[in-house]
């Protein structure tokens, strides 16, 4: 099995997870690593969080990254591991929120992709295709989600967009 790094980008509720844990499992590893960036903040997101564990199976062994994303990649790395990076736009606002070096943070990821050795899939939302915030931190985390989206899209083997459910090749493997 040798490596691949695949980015999915869409809407809320494209379907970008479900094709990104599908991609994955098609895999045929034994062991699957899910990486979750969410917090439990409420009572909604803790049922979205254990829907999103049952959806997933035994299969999938679940680590939570809200903040320290780049150094659980890398610490996983290895040509055989499959992972699951879900979601960027959460990490991203998790880092804005905690007041962290975005940019930094970002560059870091990267790196780490660029070096990663087996398979990962990482999901984002596109935040750019709405309307332009009314407020500046809402300003600054579309533009810090937008930039990481350009970054992470540069450095990854695929890129698809999804739609409706829809898989959509922005950039095909081995481009």
């Amino acid at each position: 099995m040798s490596g691949h790094r695949l980015f999915v980008l869409g809407g809320a509720r494209s379907g970008k997870s479900l094709y990104a844990q599908q991609r994955a499992e098609a895999l045929g590893a034994p062991r699957l690593h899910y990486i979750a960036t969410a917090e439990a903040w409420d009572a909604e997101m803790v049922e979205r969080i254990a829907q999103h564990r049952a959806d997933r199976g035994p299969r999938w062994a679940t680590v939570e990254a809200p903040l320290e994303l780049a150094d659980q990649v890398a610490a996983m790395d290895a040509p055989d591991a499959v992972l699951l990076v879900d979601c960027l736009t959460l990490w991203t606002s998790n880092l804005l929120l905690a007041e962290r070096d975005v940019e930094g943070a970002a560059e870091a990821l990267c790196d780490a992709l660029a070096r990663f050795s087996g398979h990962i899939l990482l999901v984002a939302n596109e935040v750019g295709l709405g309307i332009v915030p009314d407020n500046p931190l809402a300003r600054r985390f579309r533009d810090l989600a937008g930039r990481l989206n350009q970054q992470v899209a540069a450095v990854v083997d695929e890129v698809v967009f999804m739609a409706a459910g829809l898989p959509m090749t922005l950039k095909p493997a081995g481009r």
